[in-house]
């Protein structure tokens, strides 16, 4: 029962975080430091996997130095993680042999498109509860094998590991090469049923086992931090993606609870009450939300690619000194959009349409159409894209799902969060922690460390909570909804017009 917090990692795309937890369960300091992403080319994202890490070691920094000089302040690391990005790095100078290809990176979609031509669509779902998308990790390793000279032969003699962000961050922490099980999930080189590495799948990506990390549970000891400014010897103790490590913050965990993380993307998650049989063909994810000792808890999930970094987009289009906070600013001078409807497709669509041959589309602009009125269309693209995912996962569940639970930095805009309510005629139930991410994982960190017996006593220490109930009337919700829905279909044509 050693030290008074533990550190909370959160390394997301545009920017990492750390939270200091105490044993109350709640956060007692935040810190923070932008990360870059690049473009090299179209549909390529990537950033340094290096200054991943210095912006690690920069948040940590602060947070040690606020838990102050005592030895055995700081009980554990917890991390929670943007998911699918892929790392390769040297295995014995541990310096990465290649950019980290975002999870947002569109450069295996040729991969995959070979694999749907292979008539490979309903074994992958059926082993892996993922569909074909060049949002998974196994597309972007396969791509990195083929693309660097020498690297295949260096990969199978056992000399290169390949890992998701948590993985990266474990090995530079602690010198250990692990994955849990939620990060592994996502993957699509995971069986859902024998919860290990697919042999068959491995074959399939042609990725070497020898290359990737050893799985192990969402919450346990992953090794003790090295030469690490004052962690050396403190246990890592948790790891998880960030969507699922929101999903525990919420300390809701039974089935049929559903969640939306806002961010530079967003992910909604809802929990099953086991592992479904998992069909051919399906509009969401049946994904692994995490694992503990008591046994894996599986979900429903959809991926949105863009909805934060939407906004962001028409800022930088607009010209705006701020982007993101600007065109927000910007979309609040209107009461709506005026019938001009954004589809940010700029990097094709996730769930429930999973059309990576989409592109981003600017509809019914009319003489009285202005920047502000293309602003707010891009805050309410945030909220109708989470609606065609919670129809479809609501259909999937079977079951009805009463309320929706909202994390995530977008959270904070009392707009957005009623017009969400009102696009998906349900409450929205926003917490009170911006940070979820990191606080879920912080959470599961503790269950290790002992500070903590159970999830039930997670369930009693959640943050504070606001609902937004709907507002709007059924008949202009929908009328809102059939625009929005003929706006996707027509960046769903966008391809083939071009």
């Amino acid at each position: 029962m050693t030290g008074r917090y533990i550190l909370a990692i959160d390394q997301g795309t545009t920017n990492t975080k750390a939270l200091l937890v105490g044993r109350d369960g709640q956060p007692a300091f935040r810190a923070s430091v932008p990360v870059t992403v690049t473009n090299p080319r179209a549909d390529w994202v990537e950033q340094d996997a290096m200054e991943l890490w210095e912006s690690v070691l920069a948040v940590a920094v602060k947070c040690v130095a606020h838990a102050g000089a005592g030895a055995g302040a700081i009980g554990g690391v917890a991390i929670s993680n943007q998911r699918e990005t892929m790392v390769a790095w040297d295995r014995t100078t541990g310096e990465p042999v290649g950019p980290a290809i975002l999870w947002q990176c569109r450069r295996s979609a040729g991969i995959c498109d070979g694999l749907r031509a292979g008539g490979y669509e309903a074994m992958l779902r059926e082993k892996t509860g993922l569909g074909i998308d060049p949002l998974f990790s196994a597309s972007k390793m396969q791509w990195l094998l083929e693309d660097v000279e020498g690297l295949r032969g260096r990969a199978e003699a056992g000399e290169i590991c390949f890992g998701t962000v948590d993985s990266w961050l474990v090995w530079r922490l602690a010198g250990v090469h692990a994955c849990d099980a939620s990060n592994a999930s996502r993957t699509q080189l995971l069986n859902l049923r024998s919860m290990d590495w697919d042999e068959e799948l491995l074959a399939l990506f042609g990725v070497p086992r020898v290359a990737l990390p050893r799985l192990m549970a969402s919450s346990g000891r992953f090794g003790r931090c090295g030469d690490v400014a004052g962690l050396r010897g403190v246990p890592v103790v948790s790891a998880m993606g960030d969507s699922h490590a929101a999903m525990a913050g919420h300390a809701s965990f039974v089935s049929g609870t559903v969640k939306a993380t806002y961010g530079t993307g967003s992910s909604l998650m809802t929990l099953l009450p086991g592992l479904p049989e998992l069909a051919g063909e399906s509009k969401v994810a049946t994904t692994v939300a995490w694992a503990l000792r008591g046994g894996v808890q599986y979900a429903l999930e959809g991926n949105v690619s863009m909805t934060g970094s939407g906004v962001q987009w028409v800022g930088e289009f607009l010209g705006l000194a701020d982007p993101a906070r600007d065109a927000v600013a910007l979309a609040e001078t209107v009461n709506e959009s005026a019938g001009v409807y954004f589809v940010p497709a700029m990097v094709g669509l996730g769930a429930p349409h999973w059309d990576s041959a989409a592109r981003g589309t600017v509809s019914g602009l009319g003489r009285s159409s202005r920047a502000a009125h293309v602003a707010r269309a891009a805050v309410e693209a945030i909220a109708f894209q989470v609606r065609d995912v919670f129809d479809a996962m609501e259909a999937e569940a079977g079951c009805a799902l009463p309320v929706l639970h909202a994390d995530g930095g977008a959270t904070r805009n009392d707009g957005l969060m009623q017009f969400q309510a009102d696009v998906l005629g349900r409450p929205v139930v926003r917490s009170g922690c911006e940070d979820l991410s990191a606080l879920g994982a912080a959470w599961f960190g503790g269950l290790e460390l002992g500070w903590w017996s159970s999830t039930a006593e997670l369930a009693k220490i959640q943050p504070g909570t606001q609902t937004f109930t709907p507002r709007m009337k059924a008949a202009e919700r929908e009328r809102r909804y059939a625009g929005w829905r003929l706006a996707v279909a027509r960046a769903r044509l966008a391809e083939v017009r071009r």
